[in-house]
């Protein structure tokens, strides 16, 4: 018997990804930013054909099953490098990405499980004049973009995945077997992206950089997302060190946040509680309940904030979002 499936991630630049100097001829027209992906994606390559996203790492494989154990395994899927659109007065061109060659490593088989290991990426083929932190200390070329996924099917055809790596731009998301959108990756770091990720320093220089993957927010919290950072009026913006505080339990509160890059910690009563990524919406039961902040938010990693103010948000979502943000209630053991 034959077992076969996936995991897929799908890399793409959302706008607040890129900082300082770099991002200007990008705002200027000279490249382009991407709007977010959907939870579930029905064609992978009619996206990649609409350039809607940068490179996508397909790791499908199978195993062939005889008597409970395992006698073969493969690969069956590879990568996707999407391109780069450039304005050019009232017009415009389409430069495809540079592929680098897939790295699938042996598959590792037990009797009763096979784990496989991919990794795709490239660069584009636009270039990106920038400062590196090595001899000749400038660099034409655009850094490198990967992902590195981990898969293991199991004789029984159950199945687990992981991103075990990634390059630290762009947003990297991860869709299951049925390409429904499960987690994503939990920071960008442009900065150490365009100084470090060339040549050696990739996977096809035998150096990988370790993922943070966060869990999905929810189709609500996207949706809100939009209307602060495109619809409304132009949001203020904080960073946070690791171990900063964005709030504390107790303190009065009526502002929103939307969490653009990083993980925050929840914590409740000083204990923690959950831990949330990029996308996520947070502070609205201040807004709801007594104006009184009902956790403590602190950063897990650097991060980076949107505040909001609930004028911007309609008051029915921001009841529905409150109804699903009573993590303290969510951690407690059952009958507690």
């Amino acid at each position: 018997m034959r077992f076969e499936t996936s995991v897929t991630s799908v890399s793409w630049i959302p706008s607040e990804a890129m900082s300082g100097p770099l991002r200007v001829p990008v705002d200027l027209g000279f490249g382009h930013y991407d709007d977010p992906l959907p939870d579930h994606i029905d064609d992978l390559e009619e996206l990649r054909l609409a350039d809607k996203f940068r490179f996508a790492n397909d790791l499908r494989a199978w195993i062939d099953v005889e008597d409970g154990r395992i006698v073969n395994a493969g690969y069956s899927g590879a990568g996707h490098i999407g391109a780069t659109t450039i304005a050019l007065g009232v017009g415009s061109v389409t430069i495809p990405a540079v592929s680098f060659p897939d790295i699938q490593h042996e598959a590792i088989v037990t009797g009763t499980s096979a784990t496989f290991s991919q990794t795709t990426g490239g660069r584009t083929g636009a270039p990106l004049p920038r400062r590196i932190n090595r001899p000749p200390f400038i660099k034409i070329t655009a850094p490198t973009v990967w992902t590195t996924l981990s898969l293991t099917i199991h004789a029984d055809g159950s199945h687990e995945y992981e991103m075990t790596g990634a390059s630290k731009m762009p947003r990297h998301f991860i869709y299951d077997d049925r390409m429904d959108l499960v987690a994503k990756s939990g920071m960008i770091d442009f900065k150490a992206w365009t100084l470090e990720s060339f040549g050696d320093n990739t996977p096809w220089g035998e150096a990988d950089s370790p993922a943070i993957v966060t869990a999905v927010e929810s189709q609500l919290e996207r949706q809100l997302s939009t209307q602060i950072m495109r619809e409304g009026k132009k949001p203020k913006f904080r960073k946070l060190a690791q171990g900063e505080t964005l709030v504390d339990q107790g303190d009065p509160g009526s502002e929103l946040f939307l969490l653009l890059d990083g993980v925050l910690t929840v914590e409740v009563d000083g204990e923690a509680v959950a831990e949330v990524g990029p996308g996520s919406i947070l502070g609205e039961r201040a807004l709801v309940e007594d104006s009184q902040r009902t956790s403590t938010l602190r950063a897990a990693t650097p991060a980076r904030v949107a505040v909001a103010t609930a004028s911007e948000i309609q008051p029915e979502a921001l009841l529905e979002l409150a109804s699903h943000h009573r993590r303290e209630v969510a951690s407690r053991p059952q009958g507690a």
